[in-house]
């Protein structure tokens, strides 16, 4: 032994430090590098709510902006994806069944205060002046057979046209449909009241276009005197055959407004809001009409292909793009809801138009029987 201290004994190793987890980065939404912000959070609320309701959001996303050009990219991509070229189709087999109908309380009404005879040349000048030759054609056989009946107010004129009106009316029906598809809404408003909101529909129009063709059948007289008067002659009548036009144009708008703003299932923010769509819908009809006319007068060959067949072939083609311009300008209107909505940031509004429905009755009592 030595006079040193003994070395002390080592002691135990201190436990070594617990290894920390690194902290989870945030989550980011795909496609922005972003984190999710608490828009996003009542989004997927917003969704989870509609799942749960049955209501999943449809349509592909569309970017935020309610700008016009935006506006007019997703009315053609949404006009694809509800497959509305078809559904224009179905409205032109409505059409051929309720057009005539209509026509025959148009001349009802109208012949109350003038000769059938003068009613079915104005119609038929109008025809001729906005349809293909060959179309205009077919459609003027079925008007001028009305010429023949008698215009006398009776219990049986007031009968027909009420029929008239009810089998016209299938066309709106038809068009409530459509008018659905577009803004993403189930049917549910119950017979009841949809029913009488199609035939209010369709007596409306008939009696604007009522209205309209009086005014066209007396004004001719009139401008033919007023020119006669003022020392003019003819050149008073060429005056108003170019000026009776831009009166129509207020009144067609108007009858597809109405359809516009009545057909769907939701509750649209006015009236004035379906008017964009309205315009858009006349001038590409407009447009259509024009160059199918041309194509038919020149290059088709509908005749040589469909033989006796080939005026009622070019009516049907020239009422399908009737419908197109129509679908289109419902379309548009959808569109540019959307676009307010994505504007005022309103959450779900990239899948889904945010509109309330105008009734859900008949929706939840079938949800009650399945």
């Amino acid at each position: 032994m030595t006079g040193s201290d003994p070395e002390p004994e080592p002691g135990p190793e201190p436990p070594p430090e617990p290894e920390t987890e690194p902290e989870p980065e945030p989550e980011t939404e795909p496609g922005t590098g972003t984190e999710p912000g608490p828009e996003s959070g009542r989004e997927a609320a917003s969704a989870g709510a509609e799942a749960a309701a049955g209501r999943l959001p449809t349509g592909p996303p569309h970017p935020r902006s309610g700008t016009l050009g935006q506006t007019l990219k997703r009315t053609a991509a949404e006009f694809k994806e509800d497959g509305l070229a078809d559904v224009a189709a179905a409205l032109t087999y409505y059409a051929v069944l309720s057009v005539f109908p209509a026509l025959i309380a148009l001349v009802s009404l109208v012949s109350l205060v003038m000769s059938r005879e003068k009613i079915v040349e104005t119609l038929n000048d109008l025809v001729d002046t906005v349809g293909p030759a060959s179309a205009a054609e077919t459609f003027k056989k079925p008007i001028e057979s009305m010429a023949s009946g008698s215009g006398a107010p009776s219990v049986l004129l007031v009968v027909g046209v009420l029929g008239a009106l009810w089998t016209a009316s299938g066309y709106v029906g038809a068009f409530v449909r459509a008018s659905n598809v577009i803004y993403e809404v189930p049917e549910g408003r119950p017979f009841r009241t949809l029913r009488p909101v199609q035939l209010l529909v369709t007596a409306a129009a008939v009696l604007l276009l009522a209205v309209v063709l009086v005014g066209l059948v007396v004004s001719g007289p009139v401008a033919e005197s007023a020119g006669r008067a003022l020392g003019v002659g003819h050149a008073a009548v060429t005056a108003w055959e170019w000026a009776k036009w831009p009166v129509l144009v207020p009144v067609v708008v108007a009858i597809v407004a109405g359809l516009y703003y009545a057909a769907p299932n939701v509750r649209l923010p006015g009236p004035s809001s379906v008017l964009p769509g309205a315009v858009l819908a006349l001038g590409v009809w407009l447009v259509a009409s024009a160059g199918f006319a041309f194509y038919a007068a020149n290059f088709g060959s509908y005749n040589e292909t469909y033989g006796a067949l080939g005026g009622v072939v070019v009516f049907l083609v020239w009422l399908w793009l009737t419908n197109l311009a129509v679908v289109l300008g419902a379309e548009f209107n959808a569109e540019r809801e959307r676009g307010r909505q994505l504007a005022a940031g309103v959450p779900g509004a990239e899948r889904r138009i945010q509109l309330a429905e105008r009734s859900a009755a008949a929706r939840k009592k079938r949800a009650r029987t399945v």
